[in-house]
């Protein structure tokens, strides 16, 4: 793993044979401090933006620099914010696409352990504000960070789509036809919307068969007409009460190794059909590795625990 590895642009430009002006990416002559985290495999660029309460990159901006081949690379760009109200500090991301998540699950807990190496804090909770609300990373002393993503919003409406609700006003196994094909999907947001599958044509989700059509099929649930804010989707198949394995499409970000918010609303679509036991954690086995998710009972929150590392920190330079 690379750490301390200073970055510029002009080195992508070089060997990218490209003009200078093809990858700048800031606004000014001033260098972006960065660091690059991943969890499980989905990646960020995280700058600390504490100093100002606007980010210091915009969104087009952001698309180049996630730029795989042109730029650093990334499934996103997160900022550590000023913080609003009673929090620690508040958490933006402008995704590979340009477009602005509300939160995401593993960008959170990478932007936890972002803020933590920096500040060189000792293992601690933090609060921080997002446009989905509050949300609670902890530090754990095994290097791990478990989050407290808060309880998810079941109303259809509020997701949000369109889809007729099948239990009170919850939408639970309801038929989608995408691509002459009916899916069974169950919507959750946890600030942000989600369409689980665990079902097609009356048959079990199976990954491996599912895994190559998922670029084609993706875009036809993130943009269907029944996703007024465009969704993410998880295809998920069962290996037992508490144990799950998932593919995903992000919204605004594609095939991804790994989506934390997507693997809460996947155990909660679970529980809900009957699949997923509550009353204990379950693993869920994304492309890039595993989380551990609990519904609990007794606050009605989620809880996310997995793991968050540095690949390398450097400079962008204009």
């Amino acid at each position: 793993m690379l750490n301390r590895q200073a970055v510029s642009a002009r080195a992508f430009g070089r060997a990218a044979g490209r003009s200078r002006s093809s990858v700048r990416v800031m606004a000014s002559a001033k260098p972006l401090t960065f660091s690059k985290y991943q969890g499980l495999g989905n990646d960020f660029i995280l700058v600390d933006n504490r100093h100002t309460s606007e980010p210091v990159v915009t969104p087009e901006q952001a698309v180049k620099i996630c730029d795989r081949n042109f730029g650093i690379g990334g499934d996103g760009v997160i900022f550590a914010l000023p913080p609003v109200g009673d929090t620690d500090l508040t958490m933006r991301i402008f995704n590979s696409d340009g477009s602005e998540p509300e939160m995401c699950g593993n960008g959170i807990r990478c932007l936890a352990k972002f803020v933590s190496d920096i500040d060189n804090a000792a293992p601690r909770k933090y609060k921080i504000h997002t446009l989905a609300g509050l949300i609670q990373p902890e530090m754990l002393a095994d290097g791990q960070v478990r989050v407290d993503m808060g309880t998810p919003i079941l109303e259809g409406p509020k997701v949000p789509t369109t889809l007729a609700p099948t239990q009170g006003s919850t939408v639970v196994q309801q038929d989608l036809v995408v691509e002459g094909k009916t899916y069974k999907v169950t919507c959750v947001s946890m600030g942000n919307p989600h369409a689980v599958i665990y079902s097609c044509d009356g048959e079990p989700i199976k990954i491996d068969d599912l895994d190559k059509e998922l670029a084609a099929l993706g875009p036809k649930f993130e943009r269907n007409a029944v996703f007024p804010a465009r969704t993410n989707t998880e295809f998920v198949e069962v290996i037992s009460r508490s144990h799950v394995r998932m593919v995903v499409w992000e919204r605004g970000a594609g095939r991804t190794l790994a989506c934390g918010t997507g693997a809460c609303a996947l155990v909660v679509a679970g529980i809900l059909e009957g699949r997923v036991d509550r009353n204990q954690v379950c693993r869920v086995d994304l492309p890039g590795g595993p989380l551990q998710i609990e519904w609990r009972q007794s606050d009605n929150h989620i809880y996310m625990t997995g793991p968050a590392e540095l690949v390398f920190s450097g400079q962008l330079r204009a």
